[in-house]
């Protein structure tokens, strides 16, 4: 038993796909909750297919947190999962999340990411090298777009706060041996395909975590991202040395991108990586 919701603001191209992988896993007893926020396109439509297996929430408002906390209200399961639109479950990775959070002493747990960059150019691919293989990513609960809370780990908060990181806000609320990652459990994420859709998504993270400091500065001092041993160990092998030098170039040209931002945050429109929402069938 579980209660999966998933927020969607115009992903009619991809959001079948999620959702049919995700019906291959769920039981009669699982809900799936589809909160359609402030749509232009056909996504309503595409969801509604899947009804009454899919329960779908309409509202005008384009907002992920304002989605999640709607789904939150209509939810009565737990563990509570909840995923971006654009995710797809491997094989049997549902039944390992809800196992886990059931019979473990964690709290919060998250699936491990499996990158599709099967459409991605070198730079795509030579950034993401490095970013999955730094402690911050191979510690659980980070930024891969899915993650799932028990009942006693939903209690940590009331509701999502109007922010861009929802994910970053919902794992500095848990220590690092209260969360982590998913034995067996894998969400493939389809990579931008270029450098100029990777950027746009980078700079919204590192937006999205400037903001979540300003806001939530006690939260910020649970985080330990130490990445002296993983960048030590990058650079002792000097295969490495190319992708770690483009990983250090967008990591640097993201925070001052972000940094402009900051200033007219309430002005922020989200941005997202449309190179990757193209459905191949």
């Amino acid at each position: 038993m579980s209660s999966i919701i998933i927020p969607a603001h115009n992903e009619s191209s991809i959001i079948k796909n999620t959702i049919f992988t995700l019906l291959e896993q769920t039981e009669a007893s699982n809900e799936v909750i589809v909160v359609i926020n402030g749509c232009s396109d056909n996504t309503i439509e595409v969801v509604r297919e899947f009804e009454p297996k899919v329960s779908v929430i309409d509202t005008s408002t384009p907002s992920k947190t304002n989605a999640l906390n709607l789904g939150d209200l209509k939810a009565t399961l737990f563990p509570r999962i909840y995923m971006d639109a654009d995710i797809r479950l491997t094989e049997g990775s549902l039944q390992k999340i809800i196992k886990l959070l059931l019979n473990d002493n964690l709290l919060a747990v998250s699936p491990i990411p499996k990158m599709d960059l099967s459409d991605s150019s070198w730079v795509v691919k030579a950034y993401y090298d490095i970013w999955l293989s730094l402690p911050y990513c191979r510690n659980g609960m980070m930024g891969a777009g899915i993650y799932a809370l028990s009942e006693e780990g939903r209690k940590r908060f009331n509701k999502f706060p109007d922010i861009i990181a929802d994910d970053g806000y919902v794992r500095a609320l848990f220590k690092e041996d209260e969360r982590g990652s998913v034995e067996g459990a894998y969400a493939i994420v389809k990579a931008p395909k270029n450098l100029h859709w990777l950027l746009k998504i980078k700079v919204r993270s590192r937006l999205g975590q400037m903001e979540l400091a300003q806001k939530f500065p006690e939260l910020i001092k649970n985080e330990k991202k130490d990445y002296s041993g993983g960048f030590k160990r990058l650079f002792l092998n000097p295969l490495k040395w190319p992708k770690l030098a483009i990983y250090i170039y967008i990591s640097v040209l993201t925070r001052i991108l972000a940094k402009k931002k900051l200033a007219d945050i309430p002005g922020y429109q989200w941005e997202k990586d449309m190179s990757s929402r193209i459905n191949k069938g």
